[in-house]
């Protein structure tokens, strides 16, 4: 798959080139010729001979950013200077910062907000733990936590470099929900010490959000902290991709016609997201699916799975293929009417989608390089969707997460019920009116006004349902 610049990967470099008529040119089409894609160009300085420049330039990796360093060098007369990279600049100090919302400009003040006035606040949260939530940032706080084994689509990285990911998870926490997000990277990897980790700071917390954590140590983890605690607790990588996916399906399947309960639908992928689509298609009314992992089509029979090490495995062997498929996931595709993915790049052609069903869906959502090329599945299926912002239809938990956890603070929630995950699914689906949809508009965007309103009000109506 062709690669297009992108902002990831976009540099600043400051240049000195003569004042010549054509110069600014010469130097743009330069950078187009080799696939760069100038964004921002400006004069910060002129003489009577020469400019100086910034100029800002988008690039497809980090080589060609490099390459296109080189190709601006080669303009003649051009002198470089400083050369930024824009996502480490953004990240510079770190993404977040602490603010007081009370002023202290006096020692009244100072006694209001700290000794001797607080001592008089400890003693009542003492007396009544549960005003924590009125007079304490718990209420409208949530704890980002991870052990950094699954960041991103990069692997076990640990807490240290997990960290960008969750201060960025914190920030649109902030941004689309207005939810005080911390991150907490643990320096452990054993289930047992995670659990006791999350359970010895979730006083502070209204919720817990697990992020970036592997399989199949997630599943116990998030289990028994749901078990163990009296907040909700929330692994995104499972449930918000779950809950995005059906509400994208939901839609996809109103452009083709088709019903959740009669398609045929396809997977790959068995970990922590793919585990729990499942789980929530088949509480959606899904009844004909497959799913394959990197060893084929899950069976109940198969040696790996009849064991019984993995649990969540065995269970999504059980709950599945209701006709007895055996074979490749390229032969389970034959007449499928939808495909989702969310394992592995480039598993599949053009041509493996070109023999599903007519009119069929394709959700391709590994990142950053999906199962198929979109471009050659556009060419076979009527629905393409990616996780990625290049294409049309992301399919992005950033649509869901805040207004999840906005709607259960607001609802004051000590669970989760599946009943929750539904009501966000079609709350989304049902930001995309009838008159907007279309096949390349299943989703909307994730700054769409609406988004975290309408999931978060009805993830509280559904929470309140749950437990009136």
């Amino acid at each position: 798959m062709a690669t297009l610049p992108s902002i990831s990967y976009s540099i600043t470099v400051r240049l000195v080139l003569p004042a010549r008529a054509t110069a600014v040119s010469e130097l743009t089409h330069a950078i187009e010729r080799d696939g760069g894609a100038v964004t921002a160009l400006d004069v910060t300085a002129s003489g009577s001979d020469t400019l100086r420049i910034d100029l800002t330039a988008a690039a497809a990796d980090t080589e060609h950013a490099a390459r296109l360093v080189e190709t601006m060098r080669a303009v003649p007369g051009v002198e470089i200077g400083k050369v930024s990279d824009r996502t480490f600049l953004a990240h510079l100090g770190g993404k977040l910062s602490i603010e007081s919302r009370v002023p202290i400009r006096n020692r009244d003040d100072l006694s209001l907000v700290y000794t001797p006035g607080v001592a008089r606040v400890c003693l009542a949260l003492a007396d009544n733990p549960a005003d924590a939530r009125n007079l304490t940032i718990k209420g409208n706080t949530v704890a980002v936590v991870t052990d950094g084994t699954a960041v991103l689509g990069l692997g076990n990285l640990g807490p240290i470099a997990a960290l960008p990911v969750m201060e960025g998870k914190a920030a649109l926490f902030k941004r689309f929900a207005g939810i005080d997000a911390f991150p907490i990277c643990l320096d452990t990897t054993d289930t047992e010490e995670i659990i006791a980790a999350v359970k010895a700071i979730s006083p502070v917390f209204a919720g817990i959000n697990l992020e970036d954590i592997s399989a199949p140590r997630c599943f116990e983890i998030e289990q028994r902290l749901r078990d163990e605690l009296d907040i909700p607790v929330f692994h995104d990588d499972q449930h918000g991709t779950a809950i995005v996916s059906l509400a994208a399906l939901r839609n996809a399947l109103r452009v083709v016609g088709k019903d959740l309960s009669d398609v045929r639908i396809v997977m790959s992928g068995a970990g922590a997201a793919g585990t729990a689509i499942l789980k929530l298609f088949l509480l959606a009314g899904a009844t004909d699916v497959i799913v394959a992992d990197m060893h084929g089509v899950l069976t109940p029979d198969r040696p790996d799975i009849a064991s019984g090490e993995n649990p969540a495995l065995r269970w999504s062997a059980e709950h599945t293929n209701p006709r007895g498929f055996t074979g490749t996931l390229k032969e389970a595709l034959v007449g499928a009417d939808v495909f989702l993915g969310v394992s592995a790049p480039n598993i599949l052609t053009g041509d493996d989608i070109g023999r599903m069903a007519p009119d069929s869906i394709v959700f391709a959502m590994a990142n950053p390089d999906p199962e198929v090329d979109p471009n050659e599945a556009a060419k076979h299926a009527a629905v393409v969707a990616t996780g990625r912002s290049d294409f049309a239809n992301q399919i992005n938990n950033v649509l869901v997460f805040p207004g999840v956890f906005r709607g259960l603070l607001d609802a004051r929630s000590k669970s989760i019920t599946p009943e929750v995950l539904l009501a966000a699914a079609d709350a989304l689906a049902g930001v995309v009116k009838e008159d907007e949809l279309n096949p390349t508009y299943i989703v909307p965007s994730v700054f769409h006004p609406d988004v975290s309103r309408v999931v978060a009000e009805a993830v509280a109506r559904a929470a309140r349902a749950a437990h009136p």
